[in-house]
Order: structure tokens, then C-alpha cells, then sequence
């Protein structure tokens, strides 16, 4: 949809160990945080030459900024995100989103791929559609620039959006999409992850539910090493059974009641991958299991 880049994901070497990571740090706001020479980052601030947290999280230092990783928190938009927003308004010339930020993101015209005429906007999004979208621009003011014209962005048709704290969205993916893609293999589900917590899902209702208890535990244990491997463990013990044993997802054999669909095409094409997919742009050198999240 549209020209530009969209956010891909990377292949993993299942045969590459990750990186020991060092023990994480937890800090409150106030806490002072040795910088290690590096620039402060998100949620840190600078008292001549001392480092200190701005709100509660743990410490990353990834060249060239150290920054605080927090437990909770309304999404902080930063260009080139990718996400989740849901029409709350229909003006004359935009849209205006909801993206869970402190305040709503105007989408305009000039950033979707249709030509629609006075009064017509409503003819292609109405109030509580959700889209994909990505962040264009910030001003000095705050306000938040979002276009729907990217490759994978457009018009979320069907599914169900579920909901998680932005800053456990690293761990939702993976590295190079490692537990995304265990999830949408074990759970044969669909899915579109938005840097604000946001992630839309579609599929059977068991696959959807199935998702939704992932991500409960990803809420709850993401500090924790080793997880990916925890939720396939939890995902292959929780899957779909008959008579034979248990069932991959996708089995012809399984109870797969057929999602809802309607008459109008979904907008947005996602090739296969191991019995779904998902969309979100991977940092370079990023986050793995066993490592502290990045910063979202």
C-alpha cells in the first residue's frame, strides 16, 4: 500500500546461543545511574555531571545512551514507529486516532493511500476502525505526525486488538522476531504488532485467546531470561488435542471455526510464515532472550 519502506523481521540462527547479558538494574526516579560515559537517554536527565532516572525501570546502556527501560507507562511516540491507533473522530480533511499517546495523532488525507472528496472520509474509516500507521514526524509542540501510506499499513479488517504495556513490546518480538513467530506458529493466528502496546490479532477464537494468555505471562515474567522458551513450552502443552494426541496448528482435523469476514477485501496483505505472520520494525541490535529489553 503506498511507496516507502515497511518494518520487516529478520531470520534467527537457532544454532547461534545469544550474548550473556549482564545482571539488570532497577532504579526509581531519583536514583543516580553510572552513565558509563554514554549520552542520557529516555526517561534519565543530566545534573552537571551525574546521571539520574526520571521514572522506575531498568538501566540499558547501548552506545551512544543510557537509558531506563520502564515497567509502565503511556506510549511515547518516536519517528518511524510502527502502530496500532483507532479512529475516535472523522473531520473534514483527517482522521483523529487514538494511539494511546497524551494526545490523539491527526491523520490526514495526504497520508492515506484514497482521494476521497468533501464529506467523504467516513466513506473509507468510520469511529472505531483501527489502523496501522506509522509515525511520521514530532513537532516542538507535541504533535504527532502518522501516515498509512508504508508497505503493510493501511486498514485493520476483523481480528480482535489486544492490549500490553508498550515497554514489554520488545518482548513480544523477539529477536529478529523470535517470539512473534512462536506465537503466531503455535497459536495459527495473525498478527500486527504496534510499538504502543497495541497488537491486533486474527484467527480462531481459541488462537485468539491463546494469544491473550501469552501475552498475560510476557506482562507478568518479561523480566525474566529464558522466555521464549517458557511460552513455547506453555503454547505446545496448551494446544489443540484429539483422540491421536496433540495437533499442529492448521491441522484440517482440528476445530477451526472460520473467523468472521466481510464482503470488503482486507487492505492488508501478510504473506505466510510458519501458520502466521506479523509486522513491526527491528531495531539493529536489538533485543534476545536473556537480555534486557530495549527501549520502545
Amino acid at each position: 500500500m503506498g511507496n516507502g519502506h515497511g518494518p520487516r523481521h529478520r531470520g534467527r540462527d537457532r544454532g547461534e546461543r545469544p550474548p550473556r547479558s549482564e545482571p539488570k538494574v532497577l532504579v526509581l526516579p531519583g536514583d543516580e545511574i553510572p552513565h558509563r560515559g554514554l549520552q542520557p537517554g529516555f526517561g534519565t536527565y543530566r545534573v552537571g555531571k551525574r546521571v539520574f532516572a526520571s521514572v522506575m525501570g531498568y538501566v540499558t546502556w547501548r552506545e551512544p545512551f543510557v537509558r531506563i527501560v520502564p515497567f509502565a507507562g503511556r506510549y511515547v511516540p518516536k519517528p518511524h514507529d510502527v502502530i496500532v491507533g483507532i479512529v475516535q473522530d472523522v473531520q473534514k480533511t483527517f482522521y483523529l486516532l487514538d494511539i494511546d499517546a497524551s494526545r490523539w495523532a491527526p491523520l490526514h488525507t495526504s497520508g492515506t493511500p484514497w482521494e476521497p472528496g468533501p464529506g467523504e472520509l467516513d466513506q473509507y474509516l468510520r469511529i472505531g476502525d483501527a489502523v496501522l500507521v506509522a509515525v511520521e514526524n514530532l513537532d516542538a509542540t507535541g504533535k504527532i505526525g502518522v501516515t498509512m501510506k508504508g508497505e503493510d499499513l493501511g486498514k485493520l479488517t476483523g481480528g480482535t486488538i489486544l492490549t500490553i504495556s508498550p515497554a514489554k513490546i520488545p518482548r513480544v518480538i523477539g529477536k529478529g522476531g523470535s517470539m512473534i513467530h512462536t506465537i503466531t506458529h503455535l497459536t495459527g493466528t495473525r498478527v500486527a504488532v504496534g510499538q504502543n502496546g497495541r497488537i491486533w490479532v486474527e484467527g480462531t477464537p481459541g488462537g485468539i485467546q491463546r494469544v491473550r494468555d501469552v501475552l498475560r505471562i510476557i506482562e507478568e515474567e518479561g523480566q525474566r531470561p529464558g522466555l521464549t522458551e517458557r511460552i513455547e513450552g506453555y503454547l505446545q502443552m496448551t494446544g489443540p488435542t484429539d483422540e491421536t494426541g496433540p495437533q499442529a496448528p492448521g491441522d484440517p482435523s482440528a476445530d477451526r471455526t472460520e473467523p468472521h469476514r466481510t464482503n470488503e477485501p482486507p487492505p492488508l496483505s501478510f504473506p505466510e510464515q510458519g501458520g502466521g505472520s506479523s509486522r513491526i520494525q527491528i531495531p539493529e541490535q536489538e533485543t534476545d532472550e536473556g537480555e534486557e529489553p530495549w527501549e520502545t
